[in-house]
């Protein structure tokens, strides 16, 4: 019987979907936060900071109350788009920190001779901020894919467990163990494991040249 590779292949385009959404997302945001000043940035800053101290499952029934038949009904619960969804808000953080951090590091001399010679903001932003930055950018773009690959708990709530439709890979490690399966649970945690180990190998890379 051939090896069912749905919970690979699914984990992977949940994962970059997800990743080019909070790619967008956290570096908008964070060239905005810089522009910020007292409370407005004290609280943005907490709220896209949030979903990282909060446990996946208050995340997915956050998740589930507003986008569910008692909020927004969108009719995506149990839906790839909702493991989507989940991805996105628990990997958001990691990319808004590390492009926010990435950005500070930037010298601002180099940011208001820009000005003076004339520069708009959106030139001095792509051609300055994002290649002074890149490194810490990519940093963090890798550690937000890492997070969205192995989202578990919110996904659980939000997504459920459907194979071949949001069974992604640490959702199939979990139930194969609850049904005894511990060598299809070891084939995915390998698979999972190895993958995560790359990813942190790019991040070190990507830490030195920054």
């Amino acid at each position: 019987m051939p090896m069912d590779l749905s919970p690979l292949i699914l984990s992977l385009k949940i994962a970059l979907t997800a990743l080019s959404i909070v790619f967008l997302l956290g570096v908008g945001m964070a060239r905005l936060s810089m522009n910020l000043q007292g409370r407005m940035k004290w609280f943005l800053d907490v709220l896209f900071t949030l979903p990282l101290v909060l446990p996946p499952t208050v995340i997915g029934f956050i998740l589930l109350v507003l986008f569910g038949k008692k909020g927004l009904n969108l009719n995506i619960i149990f839906t790839p788009t909702a493991a989507v969804l989940a991805a996105v808000v628990v990997a958001f953080p990691l990319m808004y920190r590390g492009a926010k951090g990435a950005f500070e590091q930037v010298d601002e001399e180099v940011i208001w001779a820009a000005r003076t010679l004339g520069l708009s903001e959106l030139q001095i932003f792509m051609r300055i901020l994002i290649p002074e930055a890149l490194p810490g950018i990519l940093a963090g773009l890798i550690l937000a894919f890492a997070r969205a690959l192995g989202e578990f708990g919110a996904t659980l709530m939000i997504a459920g467990n459907i194979p071949g439709v949001t069974q992604t890979m640490p959702l199939a490690i979990y139930f194969a163990t609850a049904n005894g399966k511990v060598e299809l649970a070891a084939f995915w945690t390998a698979i999972i494991t190895l993958i995560s180990c790359i990813m942190l190998g790019l991040m070190n890379y990507f830490n030195r040249r920054s």
